[in-house]
Order: C-alpha cells, then sequence, then structure tokens
C-alpha cells in the first residue's frame, strides 16, 4: 500500500481496513469548521474592543461566514459527487486553512467580515464531503455507528470552541483563534490524502448548474434576510431579500420538477421520513445555537467567569453529547429513529423550560443541568436525522445528500440566532428600562447600555470611573467644604454604577428567560408535528452487498 491512498473503497473486496482512522480525519475537518463559529463567541468582546466594532458590524462578523457556507454547500456538494468528494474535502480545507490566515492578520471589522466569508466558503466545501466521504467509505451495517460518532463530534465542537478560545485568550489575542485552524486544516489535508479513499459518483451526466445557481441566490437571500431583518430591521434590504428568497425558491423548486437530472430531487420532500428529519434538525439547531448564543453572554458578562473558565463551564454539554450518541446507538435499532428523535427533541424543550427559571440570583450550578439535558438531547436526536437524510440518496448522491443535511443544520441555526437573538435584545432592553425608571441616567446613557448587555456594563463601568476620579478629587482639594461636596458626588454616582450594574444583569437574567420560554415553546410544537411526521419503526431491508456498492469509474480521486 503506497503512501497516498488511490483505491476506492467501493472496488475492494471487503470493507476498507483503516475506516475509522479515516473518520478520525474526517472528524478533524468537521470539527475545525464547527468550533470557528463556536469560538467567536468568547472571542468576540476582545475583538470588538481592539477593532471598536459596532454591534452591526460583530453581527456580519458572526454572520459573514453563514451566508456563503449555508448558500454554497448543495452545489458544490454536486460537484464534489462528479469529480471528486476528497478533492472537494482538500479544496476546502486549504481555502479555510487561508481564509484562517487572512483573519489572523486583519486589521479592521471590513477584513474581517471578508476572511470569514473567506472560511464560510471553504466549510461549504468541507461539510458535504465529511458525510460523503464517510457514506462511501463505510458499508451500510456500520454507517450508522460512523454518523453517530460524526454526530457526536460536532457536539464537542459546539463546547470546544470557547474552551480552546479561552485558552488562546489567556495569552494571546483574539487573532490567535484564527490562526489555530491552520495545523489542524494541514494536518487534516494530509490526513484526507493517506487514510481517506478517493471517491466520486460512478454513473453521473452533467450538473445540473441552473438548479445549482438557483439554490445559492434562494438560500442566500433566506439566510441574509434571517440575518438583517430581526438585527437590523425591516428595510428595503431585508424586505428585497424575502422577495429573492421567495421567487429564487419557486424557481428553484420548478426547475428541479422539470429536470431529468436535477441537483435535488424535492419530490423527495413528500417521504415523510426524509421530511420529518430534516425538520427536526432544523428545529433543533435553532435552539440550540439560539441558547448558545446568550448562554456564552450569560456566563461571561452577568456571571463574570473570563473566555477559558466560560468554555470550561460549557464542558458539561460535550460530555452529554457523548453519552447521547451512545444511548441513541443502543435505542434506535430497537424501538426506531421516531422514538429516539422525539425523546432527543423532548429533552432539548426540557432544557430550554429548566432554564425560564433563570433570574438575577442564579450562579452557574443553576445551568449544570440545562447543559447536561440539552447534550443528552443533541446525541440522541441528531445523528438518527443524519443517518435517515443521507440513506435517502443513492451513492452518486452522497455530497447532496451531505448538504441537504448541513444545510437544514445552518438554516435552523441561523434562524435560532436571528428569532431568539432578536427576542434576547427585546426582552433585555425592555427589562433594562423599566429597572432604571426614574433614574437620574442620560438617555444616551440609557440607550446605550439597551443595546447589548457587554455595553449595558460598559455604562456601569463608566460611571463607576467617574466617581473614582471624583473621589481621588477630593482627596486633593484642599477647601473642605469642596471635598465633601466631590465626595458626596462620588458616592452618589458610586452608588448608581452598583445599581446600573445590578439592572443590567437582573435585566438580562430577565431576557433569558423569557427567551428560552419562547424557545421551549417554538421547539415543544416542532416536536410534535416531527412526532406526526416521522413513520413508525421499520424493518430493515436485507439489500444485496453488489447492488448497492459504488461503482467507482477509472482514476477515481
Amino acid at each position: 500500500m503506497g503512501l497516498v491512498m488511490t483505491e476506492p473503497a467501493g472496488r475492494m473486496d471487503r470493507p476498507y481496513a483503516r475506516r475509522w482512522w479515516a473518520l478520525l480525519v474526517l472528524c478533524l475537518s468537521l470539527l475545525i469548521i464547527v468550533m470557528a463559529n463556536t469560538a467567536l463567541t468568547v472571542a468576540a468582546p476582545a475583538m470588538t474592543e481592539d477593532l471598536g466594532l459596532s454591534s452591526a458590524d460583530l453581527q456580519w462578523v458572526i454572520d459573514g461566514y453563514t451566508v456563503p457556507y449555508a448558500a454554497l454547500m448543495l452545489l458544490l456538494g454536486a460537484i464534489g459527487d462528479k469529480y471528486s468528494r476528497r478533492g472537494a474535502l482538500v479544496l476546502g480545507l486549504v481555502v479555510f486553512g487561508g481564509g484562517s490566515v487572512f483573519g489572523f492578520f486583519a486589521d479592521s471589522g471590513t477584513t474581517v467580515i471578508a476572511a470569514r466569508a473567506v472560511m464560510g466558503a471553504g466549510a461549504a466545501m468541507i461539510m458535504p464531503a465529511t458525510l460523503s466521504l464517510l457514506a462511501a467509505t463505510f458499508p451500510r451495517a456500520e454507517r450508522a455507528k460512523a454518523i453517530t460518532l460524526w454526530t457526536a463530534t460536532a457536539g464537542l465542537a459546539i463546547a470546544a470552541g470557547p474552551l480552546v478560545a479561552g485558552a488562546l485568550l489567556e495569552d494571546h489575542g483574539w487573532s490567535s483563534t484564527f490562526l489555530i485552524n491552520v495545523p489542524i486544516a494541514a494536518l487534516a489535508v494530509v490526513g484526507a490524502f493517506v487514510l481517506v479513499p478517493p471517491s466520486r459518483a460512478g454513473h453521473q451526466g452533467r450538473i445540473d448548474y441552473g438548479g445549482g445557481l438557483l439554490s445559492v441566490v434562494w438560500i442566500g437571500a433566506l439566510v441574509y434576510m434571517i440575518i438583517e431583518g430581526p438585527h437590523f430591521g425591516w428595510g428595503v434590504k431585508a424586505v428585497s431579500a424575502a422577495v429573492v428568497a421567495g421567487a429564487g425558491l419557486v424557481a428553484f423548486v420548478l426547475w428541479e420538477l422539470r429536470h431529468p437530472r436535477p441537483v435535488l430531487d424535492v419530490r423527495r420532500f413528500t417521504d415523510r421520513r426524509f421530511a420529518g428529519s430534516n425538520l427536526a434538525v432544523a428545529l433543533f439547531f435553532l435552539a440550540v445555537f439560539g441558547a448558545f448564543y446568550y448562554l456564552t453572554q450569560h456566563l461571561q458578562f452577568v456571571l463574570g467567569y473570563d473566555a477559558l473558565d466560560t468554555g470550561l463551564r460549557m464542558l458539561p454539554l460535550a460530555g452529554a453529547v457523548f453519552v447521547g450518541s451512545a444511548l441513541t446507538g443502543y435505542f434506535t435499532p430497537r424501538v426506531g429513529m421516531k422514538w429516539t428523535v422525539t425523546a432527543g427533541m423532548v429533552g432539548g424543550t426540557a432544557a430550554l423550560a429548566l432554564l425560564t427559571q433563570v433570574d438575577a440570583g442564579s450562579s452557574y450550578g443553576d445551568f449544570v443541568a440545562p447543559l447536561i439535558v440539552l447534550g443528552l438531547a443533541i446525541g440522541l436526536a441528531l445523528s438518527p436525522c443524519t443517518d435517515a437524510i443521507m440513506g435517502a440518496f443513492p451513492e452518486s448522491e452522497l455530497g447532496v445528500g451531505g448538504a441537504v443535511n448541513d444545510t437544514s443544520l445552518e438554516l435552523g441555526g441561523s434562524l435560532g440566532i436571528a428569532i431568539l437573538g432578536s427576542l434576547l435584545a427585546t426582552s433585555y432592553s425592555g427589562h433594562l428600562s423599566d429597572a432604571t425608571a426614574g433614574s437620574k441616567l442620560p438617555a444616551s446613557s440609557l440607550e446605550t447600555a439597551q443595546d447589548s448587555v457587554g455595553a449595558g456594563y460598559a455604562v456601569a463601568q463608566g460611571i463607576g470611573d467617574k466617581a473614582r476620579q471624583l473621589a481621588e478629587q477630593a482627596a486633593r482639594v484642599g477647601d473642605p467644604q469642596q471635598a465633601e461636596r466631590l465626595r458626596a458626588q462620588a458616592e452618589q454616582l458610586a452608588g448608581g454604577a452598583r445599581q446600573m450594574s445590578d439592572a443590567v444583569g437582573s435585566s438580562f437574567a430577565d431576557a433569558v428567560a423569557h427567551t428560552s420560554l419562547a424557545g421551549a415553546v417554538i421547539l415543544g410544537v416542532g416536536t410534535v408535528a416531527v412526532a406526526l411526521l416521522l413513520p413508525g419503526k421499520e424493518k430493515p431491508a436485507h439489500e444485496p452487498a453488489e447492488e448497492h456498492k459504488e461503482q467507482e469509474p477509472a482514476g477515481a480521486r
């Protein structure tokens, strides 16, 4: 066997011997593209302070990654199927690594957003390639177990991102969170050539570029609308994006129904198992990404943990994901995916319901149970859905199957941050206005404090700094009466700073509880819909080994 793996798994007369090592490479590739988002939640405060980012700038630093990531996956998955899935993975890792280097040297909000967009384009190649290569490398009997480990990696990355970023921020700047991706991407590239068998579709005609481009238009416009509308208002940009998304979706469906070889056969969504699995993935990540968005803020700003401590306190979620994954591997073959997926979604709803109890006096201990329940729910629900989605596609369309799964994930996550993030901001602003009613705080300072919890604490700190300056000035003044007046003003300002800090903390805690209630209602209603949509347990089909084996053309890469 040579240094570079050249024989496709489909041509082997027995399962590929190093398939579990290949899975490690695929999981490593998945790890960095998920961590790229979750690590940013911890690095954002330092980045905002260093670059002077506005709230709009910061929002696009986060979402500049999401738009190309979600919009390009379907088309790039189809291209990977035709030409080379491993090639798509390697090229994606190179682009992702290049964007990370660009982000490391970025010195303005605009360049950081551009770097994140490049990374998003790379991730759009990596994500579907990991699933399609997994499905092509593993025999069907082991595919569910491999997908379970793949899903557990995604759950681990959600918690590992803040931990890694926090460790780096102890001694390095925010830009180090970009550079850490480079050696991991390089290791994954080497591993891909050495351990991952090449793969591409054996029998596929011309790519449906028309449908692929329409998918880029409507998904990109939809994600843009989801970001723009709730955060920046339903102005011309958001409404125009909504119109383009709607028209693009209609055009895409009509095109795909008429095309002889569509990039995505939309008739698959009439299958209850397929449609229910996609709905479950989207709804679940709506809840997970939305909750993660405000939990990390609460840990950092309200409870006062630094970046590393925040990451450490998210570890119960990661551990619970692995436990949940083990449970779904045991229960799904016995009771069917409908019951494990429904149980996972019920668990997610329960985790959000627990968070409705958060208040101003809550400590980290009050978050442990919701984190564990949420992690168990992720492990239970997601891998059966991913397995069902991938199983709906023939071997020649595995890249498209991976793209469909990942697009549902990204759309759900974008909706979660947009909807729950918007509810959080509105609730926090309203509670803070009520909490500071009757105070002598200038209107401009209140407006600044209402922008975000970080801004609220900054206003409180500014008042406290002014109090300390007056106290120091009083100590230097020779006139006793003037010194007394300054001390009185300093004490009044210090009390105002404490009151403002308390008001910000209690207002954000109330907003977390209010937003969690909304999230629980959304996920709870969605759980009922998914339970009704998913079919009951089906008897396993015994398929001939050779008939369903992918036929690789000569020279597959």
